[in-house]
């Protein structure tokens, strides 16, 4: 028996609320409804995994989780968690529409071996850095209230805000309005999170355009299956697009970029998990299209594995993982240390470096 031989595989609901409803394009949340896996290997080495499943973007819920993951316990335990990528490609051989239970299965098994290795994530994928810097993300919320949370933002430290977009076009440009007021010195970004047409979304960067506001980016401006209306946009204006509910492998990153539908990708692991996030990034960059690493709502757990991960790498032009920020509770501790919008992980000495409180 090896010593990173897979013992056992723990699965159980992780149930977070947040600070305040959280309202997107595609639906509003008032809690995390995630799943925590905790994976132990012969030599005591516990890992820990969580799966996020968001409904709208990849059609999972905590049940079709909670199912996967513990369909995946039984096809990992006995196994050698030193082959990761084999487990991987036999997980979804199975379980390949269940993209959250595969991900969050992929952390707890890389927590783990890591921390058997007595090294941390992050330079097990390769030490390109030890801090990375997110943005803050402000919700479809009255221009009112949006003056009022990038206000409260900026006197935190964070340096970039994200505004959801891609509803009614007056109130949207009137919000991102508001907050340039709350935070002048900010940069911004647009998520339309599939909520406009592509016509509609040229016009919403004509009217801030008008106003003498440009955004870093706009993200996902039409829904996920219109690669078409995507192409048009990110061919009509010269603010960089991001494809996010578009992209979920590297064979369909490939083809968006043959189409020159969008200059940004967003890599979100729990739509890939970590062996294909590892192939899209390769992919993207033998292209010359940016890396933009983003979250479902998703723990400090996860977002510490999303920051290993970027840090290791290098390289992510856009880092959108701030969703702890919005919670009302944190049921771990470690991982990152945070100051202003800044994840350092230079702290951590195995595996995640995350515990349960």
């Amino acid at each position: 028996m090896l010593r990173t031989t897979i013992r056992s595989i723990a699965v159980e609901p992780l149930n977070i609320p947040l600070l305040e409803p959280f309202t997107i394009a595609t639906g509003s949340v008032s809690s995390a409804n995630n799943v925590l896996i905790t994976l132990t290997l012969e030599d005591g080495s516990a890992g820990y995994g969580e799966c996020a499943p968001f409904s709208p973007s990849t059609g999972e819920t905590q049940e079709t989780a909670l199912a996967a993951a513990r369909g995946c316990s039984a096809l990992l335990e006995g196994k050698n968690a030193a082959n990761w990528r084999i487990l991987s490609k036999l997980m979804r051989s199975i379980y390949f529409s269940q993209s959250t239970a595969i991900a969050g299965m992929e952390m707890a098994l890389l927590d783990a071996l890591t921390r058997s290795y007595g090294m941390p994530l992050y330079v097990f994928f390769g030490g390109a850095s030890s801090a990375i810097e997110t943005d803050y993300s402000i919700p479809m919320v009255t221009p009112e209230h949006g003056y009022e949370l990038a206000k409260a933002a900026a006197s935190r430290g964070i340096t970039c805000l994200k505004v959801k977009v891609g509803g009614d076009i007056r109130e949207d440009v009137a919000r991102v309005e508001a907050i340039r007021e709350g935070a002048p010195g900010l940069g911004l970004t647009l998520d339309a999170n599939q909520g406009y047409t592509a016509s509609e979304a040229l016009l919403c960067l004509e009217a801030l355009d008008d106003r003498d506001i440009r955004p870093l980016m706009m993200e996902q401006p039409v829904h996920k299956e219109d690669y078409e209306g995507l192409r048009y946009v990110t061919q009509h204006t010269s603010v960089p697009i991001a494809a996010d509910e578009s992209a979920y492998s590297s064979a369909n990153v490939a083809h968006l970029i043959s189409m020159g539908a969008c200059n940004v990708v967003n890599i979100k692991l729990m739509k890939c998990g970590f062996v294909e996030a590892l192939d899209i990034a390769a992919v993207c960059r033998a292209n010359h299209i940016q890396l933009m690493i983003g979250a479902m709502m998703e723990s400090r757990l996860a977002t510490s594995a999303a920051a290993h991960f970027v840090a290791g790498l290098g390289g992510f032009r856009y880092i959108d993982l701030d969703t702890p920020m919005l919670l009302a509770d944190d049921p771990f501790t470690g991982g990152y240390e945070q100051r202003g919008g800044v994840y350092d992980v230079s702290g951590v000495e195995r595996g995640l470096g995350v515990e349960r409180r």
